[in-house]
Formats: C-alpha cells, structure tokens, sequence
C-alpha cells in the first residue's frame, strides 16, 4: 500500500514537471514607447508656483515663491515671495532634469497615531507623496556641480516641466529622465 501511494504521488510530481517544463511562445503584442504611441505630456506653463526646498550656493532657505522658463534668455528662473529674482540657472549648464518622489506621513496622521485610543496608531500609516524638481548643474561661476530642488503641486505639473525643460535646453531622454551627455574626447590617430 505504501508503495502504491509512493508511486502515484512521485508519478504525479513527474507528470506536473513535465507540463509545466514546456517552453512557451513569445509574446508579438509587445508595446515599446515610442514617439507615436508615447503618452503626450501637455508644455509647462511659463510661470508656476513652486517651492524651493534647497540646493544653490548662497541660498539656505526654503522658500515658496514661483519659477519661470525665460525663453528668451535660456534659463529657469526662481522668484521669491516678495517677486523679486533670486536665482536662476541656464538652460546650457543643466545636466539632469529629473523627479523625485518621497513618501511621508502626512500631519494629520501622525497627529492622530499619540492619541491614547485603541487604533488610533494604525493613522500614523497614513501617508502622501511629495514630488520634487531635481535640476543637476554645473556652475559656471564657481566651477562646481550642484542639485537644485523644488517641490511642486502635482505629478502632471512635475511631468509637464521635465518635458519641456528637457526640450527647451537639448537634453536627451532616457526614461522619465532627460540628461546632456558628456562630450566624447576626439581621439587622435
């Protein structure tokens, strides 16, 4: 009797590995992004509220204020609260234009998750997502690379200004990405 049970469970085991060893057919359904079937992304608009959480030498303040894409001086330009220019950075010294999501608890849940109820923990896992700019540059007055951030309102205004900041200053996509690649060295024969 044990010998039968041992041969129907180790004949069914066999019989499972070989069906599930078979090789399968490749998909042709396959979609790869391309500039036809790409999601449109609308442009930025010129002005835009954003906040500056950090990043340019000489300013250590996290500021709301607004930015703009000054076309006609090639550049995207922070001003402050008060609408005065604080800073701005050329469209020719961006490296990488891209985002950054964070996800933190937001301050109604954690000022729900220390009330002494039973449950009242389970707030603290409230969270929300925060997006921010990330412009990489290099400097050209200083002759150092930095990392300029500012949270914006939502993904599609994020979206929106990467694409057209990656546009405006000639940058190559990769992904969600656009970056300027380093020039190759001329080499000589």
């Amino acid at each position: 009797m044990k010998k039968l049970l041992f041969f129907l469970a180790f004949s069914l085991f066999l019989c499972a590995s070989i069906v599930s060893a078979q090789p399968r057919p490749v998909a042709s359904t396959t979609t790869v992004p391309t500039p036809a079937n790409a999601p449109i992304v609308k442009p930025a608009p010129q002005n835009f509220t954003a906040k500056y959480e950090g990043g340019m030498f000489g300013f250590n303040k996290k500021e709301t204020g607004m930015l703009k894409i000054d076309d006609l001086n090639e550049r995207i330009v922070f001003y402050g609260k008060d609408r005065k220019e604080m800073f701005s950075v050329p469209f020719k010294s961006m490296l990488v234009v891209s985002s950054q999501t964070k996800s933190v608890r937001s301050a109604a849940g954690t000022a729900v998750s220390v009330i002494p109820l039973p449950g009242a923990g389970l707030a603290g896992l409230i969270r929300e997502k925060r997006r921010y700019l990330a412009i990489n540059f290099d400097d050209p007055d200083v002759d150092v690379q930095g990392i300029v951030n500012f949270k914006l309102a939502n993904k599609e205004m994020l979206e929106s200004v990467i694409q057209t900041l990656g546009e405006k200053a000639k940058m190559t996509k990769r992904g969600d990405t656009f970056y300027r690649p380093k020039p190759t060295p001329k080499s000589e024969i």
